[in-house]
Formats: C-alpha cells, structure tokens, sequence
C-alpha cells in the first residue's frame, strides 16, 4: 500500500488563531493526529502560513519545441539571502475566487508572457511546501505560439516587471541543470515537458 488509509478524521483540532491577515495570511493551529504505530500524538504547535490555490502554466509551442519562461524578482529570495533575487519561472498564479484554475491560466499566461494559450492540459497537482504552507498547486501545459513572444511584461499596478523569453526545451533542461532554474513549479514543469513531450507533440499535431 502506497499510502495511509489516514484521512482527517484522524487529526483533531484544539484551537486555531489568525496571527497576521495581508497579503499572507498566518494562523497558529494547536492539533494533535494519530500515530502511525497507534495512539495520539501530544499537542502540536504549528503555525502555518494559509494562501489561496495557485495555477500555473507550462507555456508550450509544440511546432518549435519552445518553452516560453518569465524572469522577476522575487521577495523570498530576497530575504533568504540570495545574491541573484530574481527567479526564472513558468507561468503562475493566485486563483482568484471568482475563476477556475482553468481561467486563472489563461488570464495569467497573457498577462505575464503575452500568450494566448489554444488547447490547455492539466499534467499534475502538489503541494509545494506541506510542513508549514497550505498553498496547493496545479500545474497546466498550454499550447502557445513562441513566435515574435518576448519583451517585458506584467501588470504595473501590481508591481510586476516580468522578463519574457523563449528556450528550446533541452535548453531549459540545462538550466534546471544548472540550477539558475531553482524554484519547485521551474523545475517541475520543464522537467514535466522533458519526460512528455514526445506524447504532447503527438497529440497536439493531431
């Protein structure tokens, strides 16, 4: 068996506080859940940083065999100490609370790569840091033209300044190689079209 047959009746919540509410939100949860071996575990202090579903986007033009990447600065990184704050990505995205992932993808692949995605595929879902965040991720692949696409983009008022470029795929395998592809959704989607591509390719010209 892969996994446990645990489910969240297993866990019981004691308490719960909002601790911060801005543009993050911080709650300190008090809990205790069952042990593997039987039995509770004693009460656990956590606090876990809540944030709405992300989408996010593999930009993909199947006739050129191009991945569509973005560059920006990024806070975390930033306040981690990094010597080179600026992050290349995918495409992604808060899911605002009026759309679906699926729109959210669309939208946020024109506005931060100038695309505009034709056929869309859904490849997987994760959690990128479970220990202390509750942001879950779904990663789409969409089908775009890499032609003419580049430049600077972003929405100004949210003061986004978004690099846009285009790289062969093996080429942003190399940069996943390289590590100056170092964030968990980079380095799953291009890794993602490495393994798929072929399939995607064929099912796209189809």
């Amino acid at each position: 068996m892969a996994r446990t047959p645990m489910s969240r009746n297993d866990v019981e919540l004691e308490s719960s506080e909002i601790l911060h509410d801005g543009f993050f939100r911080m709650d300190h949860f008090h809990l205790r859940h069952r042990l593997f071996a039987g039995g509770w575990s004693p009460s656990l202090s956590r606090e876990i940083m809540l944030r709405n579903a992300v989408a996010a986007v593999i930009p993909y033009d199947p006739i050129r065999d191009e991945i569509v990447l973005i560059e920006q600065f990024r806070g975390g990184m930033y306040a981690a100490g990094d010597e080179q704050p600026w992050s290349i990505e995918i495409v992604a995205g808060i899911i605002e609370n009026s759309e679906s992932a699926e729109e959210m993808a669309r939208r946020e692949t024109l506005e931060e790569a100038g695309c505009t995605v034709k056929r869309l595929e859904q490849v997987m879902e994760f959690y990128p840091s479970p220990g202390g965040c509750s942001e879950h991720v779904t990663v789409y692949c969409g089908e775009v033209s890499a032609e003419g696409v580049g430049g600077l983009h972003g929405v100004a008022e949210e003061g986004e300044d978004i690099r846009v470029f285009c790289t062969s795929t093996d080429e942003a395998v190399d940069l996943v190689k390289s590590g100056a592809i170092n964030n968990s959704i980079g380095v799953i989607g291009v890794q993602w079209l490495a393994m798929n591509r072929d399939g995607l390719r064929a099912r796209w010209s189809a």
